[in-house]
């Protein structure tokens, strides 16, 4: 059990050497685990600290309907907005992660059918959980950072941990923000994660692989941060 943990575990600290073994034993499950755990406990740590009251006002305000309500009316629909949000952050943890990790394993396979490397389908699936490790590092670290704020609210979201170029220059534009917001640290060692676990799965030369796992999260990056959002008119 234990053997079993710290070889799950040590890709985020040996990507070189221990990706490999954990690839071939197919530690998924415990990183999938974790993942789903970091990702409830952050969006819970956050949702506790958000300042519904603020959003709650602001949206009546907009209808036409704060001047209509009690006070304990509008108390009544702040702590409802605020629980909401708390299931809604545990239920992302739940079953986002899953989703999330089988998208991924299916990238890498047809990447290796296009590129003419044949393993198992099980192989992917483990370099997509180990792969997250560093996203649930910064899930666990971000919900503890949020606990020790007294109050919050969603435009400080990127301040609280902050680890892309976005928090180091918030007055950009819109979308020169989202670009900045995809240079993470997190996400990019995920990258480098992702393109060794594809070496160790596929046989691939390890520089290419890597290529290929930064060009996956570029695709990402311009596709549902800079693409759709453009698409659907957030910002110029």
């Amino acid at each position: 059990m234990m053997a079993g943990v710290v070889e799950s575990a040590k890709p985020l600290i040996d990507p070189i050497g221990g990706i490999g073994p954990a690839v071939e034993a197919r530690r998924w499950v415990l990183p999938l685990l974790v993942l789903s755990i970091g990702v409830s406990f952050s969006g819970a740590s956050f949702a506790s600290r958000w300042d519904a009251g603020s959003v709650v006002i602001q949206q009546l305000e907009r209808v036409g309907e704060l001047q209509k309500m009690t006070e304990q009316e509008l108390s009544d629909k702040i702590q409802t907005t605020r629980r909401l949000r708390l299931v809604g952050g545990i239920a992302k943890g739940i079953l986002g992660p899953p989703a999330v990790l089988l998208l991924i394993a299916l990238v890498l396979e047809l990447s290796a059918w296009l590129l003419g490397k044949q393993t198992s389908f099980s192989k992917f699936f483990s370099v997509a959980s180990l792969s997250l490790l560093p996203v649930a590092l910064f899930h666990l670290l971000f919900g503890i950072c949020a606990l020790r704020q007294f109050s919050v609210t969603d435009a400080q979201m990127p301040y609280i941990l902050p680890s892309s170029l976005a928090a180091a220059f918030p007055g950009v534009s819109p979308v020169v923000q989202r670009l900045l917001s995809g240079i993470d640290l997190f996400n990019i060692w995920s990258a480098v994660l992702l393109g060794l676990g594809f070496s160790a799965a596929s046989g691939m030369q390890r520089g290419r692989a890597i290529g290929l796992g930064l060009g996956l999260y570029a695709a990402y990056v311009g596709v549902f941060l800079l693409g759709l959002p453009g698409l659907m008119g957030r910002g110029a």
